[in-house]
């Protein structure tokens, strides 16, 4: 899910003949890599974590490409929500199997995070990139055909690990970019834009037509899209990584495997790793549960309408999207931590109204102001650890901070779902306010990190 969403920068590999994190970056932007002495210690990231790479037309295209993406990832994840009274009616099912679901995204990030620091030896940026397009796009078509709901469950495996591979690796990309708070917020920004849209889509087919999954056409028509876009913006990396000749497969493999796997270890040793990775936890489960469940607790607890209900999403996504666009440069100018804890505190005492005060207009309303507040924490929470780990680090590092903000973003949804089956979706609300105090707390464990200096 979103992604809102492992580490793209190449990572840096031990054998001189499957290149340098900076030979793969330098190519990816047509610049001549410089070589590296065969025994030397894999070499840092080409672009420092202040964001370096300079507005180009080709690069600004694959910010296009990488904020499109996130638009399409957004889509994705905002259409649950307001089908899962369709789901349950259509399938037969409680609201227990609807935690299977979210188990399932939650194991195709988890996926990626194991595979990624292989995959980026044997692949250039832009091949990852397609690779994330096309698992997504074939999630999207196994869909509107009525599958069983196992099946059904499995595209939402499919579905999250494309998303791991393309947007997670657009968020690397995206922070290597002069200006990064900025473009991070613009591309975090066209995520909650596709939150936004899609609960109206998704509402207005399913209402309006006999067959609910037809939803999924669209996302179908805006896959082929996305596989069209990264593919042209990143041409110049859609390549498998090459081997000198004089090497055997064997011998090479060794080598990237080992990398890979001390990759992982060196992560591991990092606190800042945990401790970032705790506040995306909490954080990410916030949001999509509040955004996953709500249709069917204002419908269930507050009687509402569910035509009209299922609209009641796009003003969280919305309130989203413009917090985004909006508060990236205040929270920038007057510290992220200080302005995030601000946000903390104000979202909290909107969800204590929506809790207290049951009235269905009011709720909506409230939604898209906690929307708003917390538009900016994602794209914080990455320009912080842009900054926090070692170069050297940074892919696995980031890798491992964005699959557990998604164990976040499918536990808490899953587990909301199966205590509701025991005891009412009234449960929602003490969940949701037990996990902004989580994240605030957790942002506070967040090590300070120095000012990014552009």
């Amino acid at each position: 899910m979103a992604t809102d969403s492992i580490q793209v920068s190449q990572a840096s590999k031990e054998h001189p003949s499957s290149g340098s994190v900076r030979d793969i970056e330098l190519r990816t932007l047509n610049v001549e890599p410089q070589l590296e002495h065969p025994s030397s210690e894999a070499p840092q990231n080409a672009f420092s974590a202040e964001g370096s790479t300079p507005l180009t037309r080709g690069v600004k295209v694959k910010l296009l490409s990488a904020g499109f993406s996130f638009f399409f990832a957004g889509t994705n994840d905002g259409s649950l929500g307001p089908l899962v009274p369709y789901i349950l009616t259509s399938y037969n099912i409680s609201t227990t199997l609807i935690a299977v679901i979210y188990a399932a995204s939650f194991v195709g990030w988890l996926t990626c995070a194991i595979t990624n620091s292989h995959v980026l030896r044997y692949l250039d940026t832009g091949a990852i990139l397609v690779l994330g397009a096309a698992l997504q796009l074939l999630a999207h078509v196994l869909r509107p055909w009525g599958p069983s709901f196992p099946l059904f469950a499995v595209s939402f495996f499919v579905v999250s690990l494309g998303i791991a591979f393309q947007d997670s690796h657009s968020n690397t990309f995206v922070s290597t970019v002069k200006g990064a708070h900025r473009w991070l917020g613009f591309i975090h920004a066209m995520y909650a834009l596709g939150l936004l849209i899609s609960p109206f889509v998704a509402t207005a087919v399913a209402s309006s037509t006999p067959n609910w999954r037809l939803v999924y056409l669209c996302l179908v028509g805006l896959g082929i899209a996305n596989i069209t876009f990264v593919a042209v913006a990143f041409r110049d990396s859609l390549r498998v990584l090459p081997q000198q000749a004089e090497e055997s497969a064997d011998v090479v493999r060794t080598g990237r495997n080992k990398a890979a796997v001390s990759s992982i270890v060196e992560t591991f040793k990092l606190p800042g790793v945990w401790l970032l990775s705790m506040f995306f936890f909490f954080y990410l489960g916030v949001g999509i549960t509040a955004g996953g469940w709500v249709v069917e607790y204002l419908v269930t607890i507050r009687n509402a309408p569910l035509p009209s209900t299922g609209y009641v999403p796009a003003g969280l996504y919305g309130g989203m999207f413009l917090g985004r666009l909006l508060l990236a440069e205040p929270t920038h100018r007057w510290g992220e931590r200080r302005m995030l804890m601000l946000y903390i505190f104000i979202v909290f005492a909107l969800q204590l109204v929506f809790w207290l005060v049951p009235d269905i207009i009011a709720s909506a309303v409230v939604l898209s102001f906690m929307g708003f507040f917390f538009g900016p924490f994602f794209a914080t929470g990455v320009s912080v650890g842009s900054r926090m780990f070692p170069k050297k680090s940074q892919p696995t590092a980031l890798g491992l901070v964005f699959v557990l903000a998604q164990a976040g973003g499918s536990l808490f949804p899953s587990l909301t779902g199966l205590v509701a089956g025991k005891v009412g979706v009234q449960v929602l609300q003490p969940i949701l306010v037990g996990l902004i105090v989580a994240t605030g707390i957790s942002w506070i464990l967040v090590p300070k990190v120095p000012d990014r200096n552009e």
